[in-house]
């Protein structure tokens, strides 16, 4: 799955969830994060607002999504 950046510069790791629709809520998504269960460039990530940008890859409940 592609997520291509419009007029933005970077996008946080939680907004991506929800605005994916990965998780329901924005409280999910931190839940989510800071139990491990979300890695970003083949690395755990732990930061709810980690900035991602163009490159970035991130994997979350079997999908994985390349940031453009």
């Amino acid at each position: 799955m592609d997520f291509q950046l419009i007029d933005h510069e970077y996008i946080q790791l939680n907004q991506l969830l929800k605005l994916l629709g990965l998780v329901e809520t924005g409280g999910e998504a931190n839940q989510r994060i800071v139990d491990g269960e979300v890695k970003v460039n083949d690395a755990i990530e732990y930061q709810k607002r980690k900035k991602l940008r163009k490159g970035d890859v991130v994997a979350f409940g079997g999908e994985v999504i390349e940031i453009r």
